[in-house]
């Protein structure tokens, strides 16, 4: 069976080949290799031109060396002597040309056997081709040489052959030419590599988000863990997927809770309008009907505002009204708000706050996170049994993050169960009798999350208390 996803169609060999060349590494690798082979070609032409120049010197300092030796003799002892001279050295093996002529182009002494007619009334340096004297067949080679003219009309040749040199500059040529070769062969294999490996990568990328696009939101990208740049665009996607799975069984939650625990109050306010219109016999109980049914009511607008507020918060739609402010004087504030309340109900609220803990975020919803942590420590701090009605409100500053923290005297809540109220509309047991949804915490930990913070929910000993640990502002950021 396939393993290509359904509406898909296998490509063929010729197919895969061109999405391969198509590839953006590739023509990356395609360029390389026409910068590199271009360098190439102008490194070894370079070596070769200055091989070919460095010979050149050497054979032209070897001609004035033999033309300096030569003008000694002359000088020591005429014509005669020249030719003596002449005469043993084209008789010892070797690289080195000499050749005495008459006026008419006569030979008189040397090793070389022809030479072009008119090089011998051209005096100065020249290359040209030339035969050995007493070699069969006559064939050409080539020498660089030098012309000069004796008294009497006499022509004197001192040269060298160059056949080295050409042998040279071959091999050199060929192994330009090879070395060109090699670099095209290989930048285009190690081109077809790259781009296979890459191609083959995005091709498992692309499988991938087919499935998820098919259904599978549980499918990730896979890391090879290299690290490379196709690795951090995996991790960015994955970490945009996990974020996505979230919000979608965020979303599934909300439609569950609104299913399964709105339907109780939804229920109980039509049974009160239904009892309200068959049963109330006055006016009085009719008017108290109704003001249940309303209080009721006001309790759901409360509900779905708390959903639509977390709903908005996990979305991230908040971020774009943040900005700096103090949370320590946020605290302080909510404190003050609440400290009467607290006093009704036989609690004494101690607060601890420290100045300029600037951090980057929403001051209403800081304000409004808060604001719920008390109002549930003055649900939960005076209930039976607890040892003194006192609540504690602390900000401050712990490195590069401020604490923000509410503590009770209450009956706290069990460890195994402090994950489990975070999630929307969780009550334990002995809070059901409490007015109230389950959501304050939710609200709370959807805040803290927007702000990059961290939520933990400590033991009091006794009572719960709860700490916010949110980054703080340095001074540099501010400015």
């Amino acid at each position: 069976m396939s393993g290509a996803l359904p509406g898909t169609v296998p490509e063929g060999p010729l197919a895969r080949l061109g999405k391969l060349f198509r590839t953006t590494a590739f023509k990356l690798s395609l360029a390389y290799l026409v910068v590199f082979a271009a360098f190439a070609f102008f490194a070894l032409g370079y070596v070769a031109w200055n091989a070919r120049s460095v010979l050149d010197d050497q054979i032209v300092s070897t001609i004035d060396a033999e033309i300096n030796g030569l003008s000694e003799q002359y000088n020591a002892g005429g014509l005669r002597r020249l030719i003596a001279v002449v005469e043993r050295r084209s008789r010892e093996p070797g690289a080195s040309l000499y050749l005495v002529t008459t006026a008419a182009g006569e030979h008189v002494v040397g090793n070389v056997g022809e030479v072009p007619a008119r090089l011998l009334s051209a005096p100065g340096q020249a290359e040209t081709v030339y035969s050995r004297g007493g070699e069969a067949g006559g064939s050409e080679h080539r020498a660089l040489v030098r012309i000069f003219t004796l008294p009497g009309g006499f022509r004197l040749l001192v040269g060298r052959d160059v056949e080295e040199r050409d042998r040279l500059r071959a091999v050199i040529s060929r192994t330009f030419g090879s070395s060109l070769a090699l670099v095209v062969i290989l930048g285009v294999v190690g081109g077809w590599f790259v781009a296979r490996r890459v191609l083959k990568r995005v091709d498992d990328m692309t499988e991938t988000t087919r499935s998820i696009m098919a259904g599978d939101l549980d499918g990730r990208l896979t890391v090879s863990g290299n690290g490379d740049e196709l690795d951090r665009l995996a991790q960015n996607l994955n970490a945009m997927l996990e974020r996505i799975g979230e919000l979608m069984r965020g979303m599934r939650e909300v439609s569950d809770n609104i299913a399964h625990d709105l339907k109780t109050p939804l229920t109980r306010l039509r049974n009160r309008a239904d009892e309200a219109l068959r049963h109330s016999a006055s006016p009085d109980a009719l008017r108290a009907a109704m003001e249940s049914v309303i209080e009721e009511s006001d309790g759901l607008i409360r509900v779905f505002n708390a959903l639509l507020m977390i709903a908005r918060l996990e979305a991230g739609n908040a971020r774009e009204i943040m900005g700096p402010f103090d949370a320590g004087r946020v605290a302080g504030e909510v404190g003050e708000l609440y400290e009467a309340l607290a006093e009704e109900r036989g609690l004494r609220l101690e607060m601890e706050t420290e100045p300029d803990l600037v951090i980057m975020g929403n001051r209403e919803l800081i304000g409004q996170a808060l604001a719920n942590l008390i109002d549930n420590a003055i649900k939960y701090g005076n209930a039976d049994g607890a040892p003194e009605g006192r609540i504690t409100l602390e900000a401050r500053r712990v490195g590069g993050e401020v604490v923000l923290s509410v503590g009770d005297r209450g009956p706290g809540i069990p460890e195994e169960a402090r994950g489990r109220v975070l999630d929307r509309f969780v009550r334990l047991e002995d809070a059901r009798s409490r007015p109230g949804f389950g959501l304050g915490l939710s609200l709370v930990q959807a805040v803290v999350r927007l702000h990059q913070g961290t939520l933990a929910l400590r033991d009091n000993a006794p009572g719960l208390r709860v700490v916010v640990t949110l980054p703080a502002q340095s001074e540099g950021e501010r400015t």
